[in-house]
C-alpha cells in the first residue's frame, strides 16, 4: 500500500491528538502513576543503601519444578563483589510473593537472619569492606504466580503441548525474575561474569537455557539435572528454562566475528516447521542486524531460537519464539501496509532486543524505550535491508497506527514502572524522523555502529544515550527527546507561502519550549530537497518551483511524526 493512501486518516488522528496542553500532560502523568507505593520503592529504587554498596558478580540458579503441583523448589547462589564498605550491614534480596525464602547461607556456612517486607527481603550479612568478595546462597520454595497471558501478563508457565505432554518455561519481563528466584531484582547490575541455570527435571523431558549446555547428570530415580551457563552479563529477567520434548536443528553463522553456534530448539513435531521457515530467517535476521548494528553480542553464548508456549521473548542467547511457524505477527501486518507480511516478526524483533536490551540495557525500567524504540525501529531497518529503503519507510510510516498517546514514554523512576506502550512504534518514528533529519544514511548507520561499540555490554540511563544521540547526529535533540519521550502532544508545523510561491514561511506550534527538529524534506527519488530548521518563531526562505512541490502535507508527514498545517501568510516586522 502506497503511503498516499493511508496518510489522510493518520493527519486526522494525530490533529485531534495534537490539542494536549503542557498542563494535560502533567496531569496525565500523575493519573497514570498515582497507585505508587512502598513496595514499588522498595523493587525499584536502584540507590536504594542495601543494593548500592554491593556488585552482582554471578548468578548461580538450581530449580526443580514439579508439574503437577504447580510449584518450584530452588537455590540461588548470588557472587558478590563489595564496592563500599557495607554499613548499614544490610542486604536486600528479591523474592517475590508466594515464594517462599527458606534460609541464606555466608560463603556457604553460616546461617543468616533475615526479615520480610513484602517482595523484599532485608538479609542480616556481617559488615564487609571495600574490595572484598563473598557469596551467598538463598534456599527458597512455593508456588510461583502462573502466567496468566504471557508474556504481558508473567510468570512461570506450566502447559501442554498439543500430545498433552508438560511444557514449561518463564516470561516475567517487567514482572522481574524475582517472580520465580532469589536475586537483586533490578536491571542497572548484571552479573558480570555471567551465569548458570540447573534444572533438575524427569529424563524423559529436555532441558534447555542461555548459553551453552555444560553438564547433565541422570540419576538412577528416573530424575535428571542439567546446567546450562552464560559467560557474559545478562539481565536477570531473561534467564530462562525450557523444559519440554525439544530436539535441536545445529547451524552456524559465518558472521563479523567468526563462526557463530545457532541451536534452533523445536518441539519434536515442530523440526521440519523449524527447519523450512525459522532456519532461513534467522540467517537473514543476523545478515541484516550485523549490518546495522554490528557484530552479534553474543557469539560466546550462542544464538538459539526455542519453541516457546507464549508469544516471544528476547531471552539472551535463547530466543523465545511462539508465532506459529508464521510471517507477520501471528499473521498478522502490525503497519497494516502488507510489508510485514514478508518476514517472521518474533525472529526478527525479539532477536533485535539482543543488541538493544540485552548488550544495551537501560538501568530503569522506566527508560525502557532504549529497548523498544531502536528494537522496534529494527524492524524498519530489517525491510530496509532486504526490500529497499521505500518499503522500510512506508513500514515505519504504517505503525502510525498504533500510536496512542495516552502517557509519556518514560515513566517515573525507582518504582520500576515503565511508561507508554508507545515506546514501540512512536519511539520508532521518533528514531526515524532524527533519522531523516540528518539527511545522511551512511552518517546514520555509523551512529548505530558506534552506538553498540560504546555501550556494548553495558547498562545506561536515557541522559547517556540522549547525549550520544545528539553528539553523533550534529543536532541539538534535547528538545526532540523531551517532545516524544515526555509528552504526548505532536509537534505541528504551520507553514504559508507567498503569493508568487518563491518564499516560505515555517514556524512550530503545539510543542515544549525550544522544540527544534530540522526537516531535510526530499522527493520520492531524493533528486531535489528542502532543508529547514524550524523553531516557534516565523522564519522564511527562498525556494524554487520543484521545492515548492515538497512542501506537502503528504510528503512532509510520511518523513517526519508531526502534523502540518498551511496557513495564511504571517505578517512579520523583518520582511
Amino acid at each position: 500500500m502506497h503511503f498516499k493512501k493511508i496518510i489522510t486518516l493518520f493527519s486526522t488522528i494525530a490533529c485531534t491528538v495534537a490539542g494536549t496542553s503542557l498542563l494535560a500532560q502533567h496531569n496525565l502523568t500523575e493519573k497514570y502513576y498515582a497507585d505508587l507505593s512502598h513496595g514499588d520503592s522498595l523493587r525499584g529504587n536502584i540507590n536504594a543503601p542495601e543494593r548500592t554498596w554491593w556488585d552482582v558478580q554471578r548468578y548461580d540458579v538450581t530449580v526443580k519444578p514439579d508439574y503437577n503441583q504447580k510449584s518450584i523448589a530452588g537455590t540461588s547462589k548470588i557472587t558478590y563483589k563489595v564496592v563500599k564498605d557495607s554499613y548499614p550491614a544490610f542486604m536486600q534480596i528479591d523474592l517475590q510473593e508466594p515464594m517462599i525464602l527458606d534460609s541464606v547461607l555466608f560463603d556457604g556456612k553460616r546461617k543468616l537472619d533475615f526479615t520480610r517486607e513484602g517482595n523484599a527481603f532485608h538479609v542480616n550479612v556481617p559488615k564487609q569492606k571495600e574490595g572484598s568478595k563473598g557469596f551467598v546462597t538463598v534456599y527458597f520454595h512455593g508456588n510461583p504466580k502462573v502466567a496468566k497471558k504471557a508474556p504481558w501478563d508473567g510468570g512461570w508457565i506450566f502447559a501442554k503441548d498439543s500430545l498433552g505432554r508438560p511444557w514449561m518455561t518463564v516470561a516475567c519481563q517487567g514482572l522481574g525474575a524475582s517472580v520465580w528466584y532469589a536475586c537483586k531484582d533490578v536491571q542497572d547490575d548484571e552479573p558480570d561474569n555471567g551465569a548458570s541455570l540447573t534444572m533438575i527435571v524427569p529424563d524423559s523431558l529436555v532441558a534447555v537455557s542461555n548459553g551453552r549446555k555444560v553438564e547433565e547428570k541422570r540419576w538412577d530415580n528416573g530424575w535428571k539435572s542439567v546446567k546450562w551457563q552464560v559467560v557474559n552479563p545478562i539481565n536477570n529477567y531473561t534467564l530462562v528454562p525450557y523444559i519440554g520434548n525439544y530436539v535441536e536443528i545445529k547451524d552456524n553463522y559465518k558472521g563479523l566475528k567468526g563462526n557463530l553456534d545457532i541451536g534452533l530448539w523445536a518441539l519434536d513435531y515442530n523440526k521440519n516447521k523449524m527447519i523450512q521457515h525459522c532456519q532461513p530467517e534467522v540467517i537473514r535476521m543476523l545478515k541484516a542486524f550485523e549490518h546495522w548494528f554490528g557484530p552479534y553480542p553474543f557469539y560466546e553464548d550462542s544464538y538459539k531460537l526455542v519453541d516457546a508456549p507464549h508469544l516471544g521473548m528476547e531471552h539472551q542467547s535463547a530466543v523465545a519464539y511462539g508465532n506459529r511457524y508464521l510471517n507477520g505477527y501471528s499473521g498478522r501486518d502490525l503497519s497494516g501496509t502488507g510489508i510485514g507480511m514478508k518476514w517472521d516478526f518474533i525472529i526478527v524483533h525479539e532477536s533485535g532486543h539482543e543488541w538493544y536490551a540485552n548488550s544495551i540495557t537501560s538501568k530503569d525500567i522506566a527508560a525502557m524505550w532504549i529497548h523498544e524504540s531502536f528494537t522496534n525501529y529494527s524492524e524498519t531497518l530489517f525491510t530496509e535491508y532486504f526490500y529497499g529503503r521505500q518499503e522500510g519507510q512506508e513500514y515505519c510510516f504504517g505503525i502510525r497506527k498504533n500510536i496512542l498517546n495516552d502517557k509519556p514514554i518514560i515513566g517515573p523512576y525507582g518504582v520500576n514502572r515503565e511508561g507508554s506502550g508507545d515506546m514501540y512504534y512512536k519511539g520508532a518514528n521518533m528514531i526515524n524522523s532524527i533519522r531523516n533529519a540528518m539527511g545522511d544514511d551512511k552518517k546514520f548507520r555509523n551512529m548505530l555502529l558506534e552506538m553498540n561499540k560504546v555501550f556494548y555490554h553495558k547498562t545506561v540511563t536515557t541522559a547517556e544515550i540522549e547525549s550520544f544521540l545528539s553528539q553523533q547526529s550534529g543536532i541539538e535533540l534535547p528538545r526532540v527527546f523531551d517532545q516524544y519521550l515526555r509528552t504526548v502532544q505532536i509537534p505541528e508545523l504551520e507553514y504559508a507561502f507567498s503569493v508568487d510561491k518563491k518564499l516560505l514561511y515555517f514556524r512550530y506550534v503545539n510543542c515544549v519550549p525550544g522544540f527544534n527538529l530540522p526537516l531535510s524534506i526530499k522527493a520520492d527519488k531524493g533528486a531535489v530537497n528542502v532543508k529547514l530548521n524550524p523553531t516557534e518563531e516565523w522564519q522564511y526562505i527562498s525556494i524554487n518551483a520543484a521545492q515548492a512541490r515538497l512542501i506537502t502535507p503528504v510528503n512532509i508527514e510520511f518523513q517526519y511524526y508531526i502534523t502540518t498545517k498551511k496557513v495564511e501568510m504571517p505578517l512579520l516586522t523583518n520582511g
